[in-house]
């Protein structure tokens, strides 16, 4: 059983990192046109900035849920959808990133860390365990 634990959390860290079927985060970033983080595409309801603040509060949300018992998650689902469509400038994109690759990081470390059992109920998060939040 310990092996099969390894190889999930190895498994898990591996989605989470190198996206698997998905595009990675900073290939997909990287070098992002200023001018197209705010527009919306042809008949999409969202923009790239949009999208990004989304999976950032979503993300950041879901490490609190499981890890603080007085974590209170936003408004759904206005909480979790910036006010503009476009940063006000590079550096709100910037901190953006940045919080969000922080807290990915968070993440992984959470999978990886053997001490966090992925399939115990959390108590004060609905009974969800680690494995179904992250």
């Amino acid at each position: 059983m310990a092996n099969n634990d390894k190889m999930l959390r190895e498994h898990l860290v591996y989605l989470l990192r190198d996206g698997g079927a998905h595009a990675k985060f900073d290939d997909v970033v990287s070098d992002f046109p200023e001018k197209a983080r705010g527009k919306k595409p042809k008949e999409l309801p969202y923009s790239a900035w949009m999208l990004l603040e989304h999976m950032r509060l979503a993300q950041w949300d879901i490490i609190e849920y499981v890890l603080d018992p007085k974590h209170v998650s936003p408004d759904f689902p206005d909480g979790y959808w910036p006010k503009s469509p476009a940063p006000k400038d590079d550096e709100e994109w910037q901190n953006s990133l940045d919080a969000f690759r922080a807290d990915a990081a968070r993440l992984e470390a959470i999978v990886a860390d053997e001490s966090n059992d992925l399939l115990a109920p959390i108590s004060f998060a609905n009974n969800a365990t680690f494995l179904r939040q992250c």
